[in-house]
């Protein structure tokens, strides 16, 4: 979390180069609802040119007039005041105009509450009745919602995060320009759908983002076709999991291979000492959470499992070959097998000398 204090001092070197710079944004929105904010956006007449000539940690993102600055380990995006002209896929702007007027700037932003901004003194500068929206708890657009929507669709999924996270409501005009925008979602990539996806889903409020999803109709122009089936859950990989959209969306390997053991966990009884062994707490506790069970009961059944892994084991593939004096083969797996089952249902105590008087008897032959 960055404080204040920091933040100020990035401004404090632009302006002291005779620019003006401002905080604005998620960083001063959350700082009045004394919320914690990690991404911080500065606003300023200063070009990115100009920008390269006051800080040395430098990089650039020009095509959109912003530069990344990393000052003291923190990152920074600052941005020229500008305007935009003609909107492309329901996204990106065609061109963009440099301008010398902070207002003007602000207009072209989606919701009031990110409007708000911090002058070089730490004083708030709102033109646009940003805190009187927060106090109200309401997301309302910078302007009529419908143009803003046409203009960049992920205005669209913006609006339903920020509704989600904060716990805030969609004020009436907004709620109307997303039913008649909403198709244009279709044309967004996927990549940046997930994004914001992403953030409803693993906020403790979820399941209000889902709601709205559900209420606009959302659901269909993202292809979520199980997002009905949702409940209320803490995890978004449980939430992808039953919405099993990885032939549309882009995953990692390591989520798609979390959310197939968490598919197959909510298949078997997650108290069950072999399942808990098999998928590992993580996905138990997520099928668990899911299914409503208590995840207390699905943790304490996992801590007192006999063994955890394989590797708990008290005797070595080398000494169970030595016991049946033979070459490795298939039949080890076999053994494995069935040890760890005899051990985690209490049939068998893990300790070499029981281990190896069972593998005696059931396997020499």
């Amino acid at each position: 979390m960055v404080e204040l204090d920091t933040a100020l001092k990035v401004i404090n070197e632009i302006s002291a180069h005779g620019y003006k710079a401002y905080l604005v944004g998620g960083f001063v929105r959350n700082y009045l609802l004394d919320l914690p904010s990690n991404d911080i956006d500065i606003t300023t007449n200063a070009t990115p040119k100009e920008i390269k000539e006051i800080f040395s940690e430098i990089s650039p993102n020009e095509n959109y007039g912003s530069v990344i600055v990393n000052y003291k380990g923190v990152k920074y995006e600052i941005t020229t005041f500008r305007k935009e002209f003609g909107y492309e896929n329901h996204r990106r702007p065609v061109e963009i105009k440099y301008i010398d007027d902070l207002y003007q700037d602000l207009l072209r932003r989606d919701f009031t509450i990110n409007t708000l901004c911090i002058n070089s003194e730490g004083e708030v500068i709102d033109y646009l009745r940003g805190q009187e929206d927060l106090k109200k708890r309401l997301i309302r657009s910078v302007g009529n919602p419908k143009v803003k929507f046409d203009e960049d669709a992920l205005r669209i999924m913006r609006a339903v995060r920020f509704a989600t996270i904060l716990d805030f409501d969609l004020d009436d005009e907004i709620k109307e320009a997303i039913k008649e925008t909403k198709c244009y979602l279709k044309e967004l990539s996927y990549e940046r759908k997930k994004e914001e996806l992403d953030k409803i889903f693993a906020s403790p409020n979820a399941y209000k983002g889902i709601s709205l999803m559900l209420e606009f109709g959302l659901d269909k122009e993202l292809e979520l076709d199980r997002l009905k089936e949702i409940g209320p859950t803490n995890s978004s990989i449980g939430i992808w999991s039953i919405l099993n959209v990885e032939d549309k969306y882009p995953f990692s390997n390591n989520e798609k291979e979390l959310m197939e053991m968490i598919r197959s966990a909510m298949d078997h009884n997650n108290l069950d000492p072999m399942t808990l062994y098999t998928y590992g707490l993580y996905a138990n506790s997520v099928a668990g959470n899911i299914k409503k069970l208590d995840i207390k009961d699905i943790t304490e059944s996992y801590n007192n499992l006999p063994i955890h892994g394989r590797s708990e084991l008290d005797i070595t593939s080398d000494e169970i070959m030595n016991i049946l004096n033979k070459e490795p083969g298939s039949y080890m797996s076999d053994i494995y097998d069935d040890i760890e089952y005899q051990i985690l249902y209490r049939k068998l105590s893990n300790d070499k000398e029981n281990i190896t008087k069972y593998i005696i008897s059931n396997y020499r032959d």
